[in-house]
């Protein structure tokens, strides 16, 4: 069947497609949408994108996204810089940041060890987070990966690196349902766990 949109508006669903959690009838939604908006809104939007792709890039510490040197966690002199928690991804530290419990630091992996997918723990930034432990006065790193069968086999691998280092590496407690997401889950369960959590 032949498509009977502008070849534009065709781009700009395909390139909406390409986002995650998006389908080919959501992205032809937000194009049209798109569409509908004024031409100041528009530029505003596109400019947002440009501005944040530009400007936004790994923290020097801990790897999170800011426009800064240091992200506010690692700037901020109150936080315990002897507890590090390793998270997969910046969205993960939202999720600890909700319960107001956690007064440590982190770290963000940006992915987990998966030799399907092609992601192999050179891949990942564990290096930055031996060379924190290393050079700083780090008590414990708390391994924070999603309960699945890749979030527990990293956790297992960076263990191993962490433990001749003298440092105590715990796991949370899941409390958090086996397979399910950190940054679905509500403040209680997320506090609990992160109480809760397992020396490995």
């Amino acid at each position: 069947m032949a498509n009977h949109d502008a070849l534009p508006l065709v781009v700009l669903t395909e390139q909406f497609a390409k986002l995650p959690g998006i389908g080919m009838k959501s992205a032809a939604r937000l194009a049209y949408h798109v569409m509908a908006m004024d031409a100041a809104d528009v530029e505003t939007f596109a400019q947002a994108l440009l501005n944040a792709r530009r400007t936004v890039h790994y923290c020097q510490c801990c790897e999170n996204l800011t426009d800064k040197p240091l992200c506010p966690v690692c700037e901020d002199d109150s936080r315990d810089k002897s507890v590090i928690c390793v998270v997969e991804t910046p969205k993960d530290i939202s999720a600890f940041e909700r319960t107001g419990e956690y007064r440590g630091v982190y770290h963000v992996l940006h992915g987990l060890i998966s030799p399907l997918k092609n992601v192999l723990p050179d891949d990942l930034k564990i290096r930055s987070l031996l060379s924190r432990v290393q050079n700083g006065d780090v008590q414990e790193v708390i391994m924070a990966t999603n309960p699945t069968v890749e979030g527990d086999a990293t956790a297992a691998y960076i263990s191993q690196l962490l433990k001749p280092l003298g440092v105590k590496v715990s796991r949370l407690a899941f409390g958090l349902p086996v397979g399910g997401m950190l940054e679905y889950a509500d403040e209680v369960t997320l506090y609990k766990a992160l109480e809760n959590r397992n020396i490995m």
